[in-house]
């Protein structure tokens, strides 16, 4: 997670929060532990466990999308956003391994299955960056579509993890430790049935610096939309790209997986 204070240059993106975007604590890792990890993911052979059945429901527009329609509501691999490029990982980010200390912290670190107490039936990955920036701006997106109560369940977990951890806690990455300092709340864009913000500020694992971060999750009926923003450097850039948001938003709601 060495941040290259190169930067964000003003390109006049749009950010939702007050104060920083993460900086590469999940983006970069530490290049070793990036490469360990992904290496160890691809080498198990196990792959990912199969999905659950989507619950049946009475309305359509109330129904989990199946996994495909998930990945149809996602944004479209190779699409341009201003500068931002977007991307499909072949597989889940590797930080999605990552553990939190105490345990009642996860979910400011990942929603993945078994972060909380429910598990999604179907979930999409984007990662959206700057090309043209050797190290700059990433913002990992990811949509993920309960059965039941369960995505009001992980927020309700999500907003009791960002009061008790407000003092910090430890993220327990691949080869490291990182001090996570505080967990503030941040301005929520005003979409969907419920949306919670934080900043995040962690501790660089190698040197004494402050290093920052924002995470957004929208809740829309039965699907979550999460947003992580790391920058690889020190500097503030204060918040989740707007622009990005809003066009998650705009292709989930046009694929039909959002309320209106």
């Amino acid at each position: 997670m060495t941040p290259h204070d190169q930067g964000h240059q003003g390109n006049g993106a749009r950010m939702y929060g007050r104060g920083t975007t993460r900086t590469g604590r999940r983006v970069t890792g530490v290049a070793v532990a990036a490469m360990l990890a992904m290496t160890a993911a691809c080498g198990d052979g196990g792959g990912p466990e199969p999905e659950r059945p989507a619950a049946s429901s009475p309305a359509p527009d109330q129904a989990p999308p199946a996994a495909q329609g998930l990945e149809n509501a996602a944004l479209a691999d190779g699409r341009r956003i201003g500068p931002y490029a977007v991307r499909k990982p072949d597989e889940p980010p590797f930080s999605e391994n990552y553990t939190a200390d105490p345990a009642s912290c996860q979910p400011l670190v990942s929603l993945a299955p078994g972060a909380t107490a429910h598990d999604p039936v179907a979930e999409a990955h984007r990662q959206a960056d700057i090309p043209e920036e050797a190290a700059g701006i990433g913002v990992l997106v990811q949509l993920r579509t309960y059965e039941g109560d369960g995505a009001a369940a992980v927020l309700r977990d999500l907003a009791a993890a960002g009061e008790s951890c407000a003092g910090g806690f430890t993220e327990v990455r691949t080869l490291a430790r990182a001090k996570v300092l505080s967990v503030e709340p941040a301005e929520a864009p005003a979409l969907g049935d419920e949306a919670k913000a934080f900043r995040i500020t962690v501790r660089d694992v190698k040197e004494d610096l402050k290093l920052y971060e924002y995470l957004t999750v929208v809740r829309s009926g039965r699907t979550t939309l999460s947003f992580r923003a790391d920058y690889m450097g020190t500097k503030d850039v204060g918040g989740v790209p707007k622009e990005i948001v809003e066009a998650q938003w705009k292709q989930f709601t046009d694929a039909g997986s959002g309320s209106t």
